[in-house]
């Protein structure tokens, strides 16, 4: 299975459980991804803990009047099949509420902020 898909359905279903962290294994790229969702402030605090082979994530949850911020995820690339976008195309990408999370040349970051720098990559996932 893909692992950052594993990861934003166990954050998904963690927050509909109403459970107050999540612990994920670590990788660097899910740390990148769960730092752009604390930047946007969808999770709260988010942690590296253990060393080595034994490293997790965890990531608090946040909610707003017992309502989960995370309800719904869309993973958009997925290992068969990558989508690359330009700047111009990553703008249009998930119109409407929630954010769209790009691995750029620049990092992990919002379609936003990817197209503020002008900075095309892969269209990882789309979290409302």
């Amino acid at each position: 299975m893909d692992p950052v898909a594993d990861m934003l359905i166990k954050i998904k279903n963690a927050q509909k459980a109403l459970h107050p962290e999540v612990s994920i294994s670590y990788s660097d790229l899910k740390y990148e991804i769960a730092k752009v969702l604390e930047r946007m402030g969808l999770v709260g605090k988010v942690e590296k803990k253990g060393k080595k082979v034994k490293k997790v994530l965890d990531i608090v949850l946040k909610y707003e009047d017992k309502q989960p911020l995370i309800t719904e995820v869309k993973k958009i690339s997925k290992p068969g099949q990558r989508m690359y976008l330009g700047f111009q195309r990553i703008g249009r990408v998930g119109q409407g509420p929630g954010i769209v999370i790009v691995s750029t040349s620049k990092g992990i970051m919002t379609n936003k902020e990817a197209v503020k720098q002008r900075l095309g990559g892969e269209v990882i996932c789309e979290v409302r």
